[in-house]
């Protein structure tokens, strides 16, 4: 029988439930598919407005991965933000199927 050597408090695994969407425990979870849709103002042209559509998996309703996002754009992009429209789809849930009600050929 083999000691096993504690690790380091830095070294431990995270929960993998914390950034994993895809988890199989999903009874503490709120994972859904976010969109964004930011506008910001051009830097040589600040009358003008640009749209960016910015889509991920985050938890609700804290949206962790958005703010970093954000944070991010603040700290490195030039464009100052001028709105952030914020829509989400349903909790994740473990799979399925449904079968199509219709199909549809193009060209």
């Amino acid at each position: 029988m083999h000691a096993r050597n504690p690790q380091p408090e830095d070294r431990r695994p995270q929960d993998s439930h914390a950034r994993n969407p895809y988890a199989r425990d999903s009874h503490a979870q709120d994972w859904r598919l976010t969109t964004a849709e930011i506008l910001y103002r051009l830097p040589d042209h600040p009358a003008v407005l640009q749209s960016f559509i910015w889509q991920n998996f985050d938890l609700a309703p804290e949206y962790p991965a958005l703010r970093r996002f954000l944070a991010f754009w603040r700290r490195e992009l030039e464009g100052p933000l001028y709105s952030v429209r914020v829509a989400t789809g349903g909790p994740l849930n473990r799979g399925g199927w449904r079968q199509a009600d219709h199909l549809l050929t193009l060209h």
